[in-house]
């Protein structure tokens, strides 16, 4: 099969690259975003999870470096250490073995002194880190980064909501006012809009609106939590079937790490990925993760956009996010590039308007319950809201004058009907409280 990426003349390395990756045809967003990149243009690209914007940003890029250049020409910023190894890893597929060009990661938690020493004998090309170690290394007179003519934000809701944004707007002002800035993002928050506009005289926008909120190919399902243990239920969920790869996400450390030991003290194997596990252990508990030498993976959100891993087919939502976009990043782990999968969210009582907000969204959701040890169909927890409401009984005088006005169908019978019948709700409550006033002056005088 021909690659279609040849259609914008990109180096033949590239595509042999592409090609050897099984990336033949661009994503809708990759269509858009390559062609306006290598033109040179400012971009702003809003997407969902899993569109493939990463090669979007990427392909030209590393297209148009000249390796003849000892300089810094692209600056490459993500809000986490697992997306900027994610990124790296991207971009090292895209060169051949033999390429010039040098490519460098510079997120926390690595060596910064022997970054700095590197740094002083040569520059890379293209720089991938978090912005707190990138800005370190630029206040550290060690990255030349003023030389760059591209600069990319990736993720910048995530980067704005973590409270990078002017660790970024720091490294954005040493480059040259004729810069090539591109944001990437799955929302555009109103927070985010001095920045791209003291940036960005004149973007091109492209916004890559999903399909559906979640692939059509998940199944996505609610179990009720009620008054079980909630790390026996995933137990229970994990040993059901059989999952091929099964990502728990939680929504804060202390949760990761109780469902972790949990689950660990059952005999599983388990691995855990959080802020507070060291980055030497996690970079070596991801690359396990890929070789697939885990079934099973509890996370915090924000190790979840840096989880990119093929054959995911079971998500489990141990906790409802407080944002509904974390919702959407953890569920599109699964069911990607046509592959079925299966979401599972616990919810407990008193939680109904969270799940309410999702479908609202356009989720849709399979009440489950777990019986003798299988997964069966749930009821709808609206069951009750959906009953419809018993009609006020109408006294035969109401009944009667209605039928009358009615046979009549002079103008107004509609308004002479409900007059009568306010009419005779305020006479029957009169007629109610007198009679409990003389059942309490009774009631008085008994005593």
């Amino acid at each position: 099969m021909d690659n279609q990426f040849k259609q914008y003349q990109l180096p033949e390395t590239m595509i042999q690259a592409l090609t050897k990756m099984d990336i033949v045809n661009p994503t809708p967003i990759q269509q858009q975003v390559i062609p306006a990149v290598l033109r040179g243009e400012s971009v702003i690209g809003q997407s969902q999870t899993g569109s493939g914007k990463t090669h979007a940003f990427l392909v030209p890029i590393i297209s148009r470096i000249n390796a003849d250049s000892d300089t810094v020409q692209a600056v490459i910023t993500a809000p986490s250490r697992e997306l900027a190894n994610q990124i790296y890893s991207v971009a090292s597929q895209l060169l051949d073995k033999d390429s010039p060009i040098r490519i460098s990661r510079f997120v926390g938690g690595t060596d910064k002194a022997r970054q700095i020493d590197k740094l002083k004998r040569q520059q890379p090309h293209v720089v991938i880190g978090t912005p707190g170690r990138i800005l370190d290394l630029i206040d550290a007179n060690a990255l030349k980064s003023y030389t760059a003519n591209t600069f990319v934000v990736d993720e910048a809701d995530m980067t704005l909501d973590m409270g990078f944004l002017n660790t970024v707007d720091k490294i954005a002002s040493t480059f040259p006012g004729q810069l090539q800035m591109l944001v990437f993002s799955a929302t555009i928050p109103q927070k985010l809009q001095p920045f791209l506009k003291k940036y960005m005289a004149n973007p091109t926008v492209f916004e890559i609106k999903p399909q559906s909120v979640i692939a059509d190919t998940v199944e996505n399902w609610l179990i009720a939590v009620n008054s079980r243990d909630r790390n026996q239920l995933i137990y229970q969920l994990l040993t059901i079937g059989q999952p091929f790869l099964v990502l728990i996400f939680a929504n804060t450390k202390t949760s990761v790490d109780k469902i972790h030991a949990y689950l660990t003290d059952q005999g599983l194997n388990v691995a855990k990925i959080h802020g507070d596990v060291p980055p030497r252990e996690r970079n070596r508990i991801m690359k396990e993760v890929a070789d697939l030498k885990y079934q099973f993976v509890v996370a915090t959100d924000l190790a979840a956009r840096g989880i990119d891993i093929k054959g995911v087919s079971h998500v489990i939502n141990a906790e409802i996010p407080a944002d509904n976009e974390f919702f959407i990043h953890r569920v599109g782990r699964t069911g990607r590039n046509g592959m079925s999968g299966t979401a599972i969210t616990l919810y407990m009582p008193g939680q109904e308007a969270q799940i309410a907000e999702l479908e609202h969204l356009g989720i849709k959701f399979e009440p489950k319950s777990i019986k003798n040890g299988e997964i069966v169909d749930g009821y709808d927890r609206n069951r009750r809201v959906n009953r419809k409401p018993k009609q006020e009984e109408l006294s035969q005088t109401i009944q009667g004058l209605a039928k009358k006005e009615k046979a009549k169908h002079k103008p107004g019978y509609k308004k002479r009907v409900q007059k009568a019948i306010s009419e005779e709700r305020r006479k029957n409550s009169r007629i109610a409280k007198r009679e409990a006033l003389r059942a309490s002056k009774k009631a008085n005088k008994s005593r």
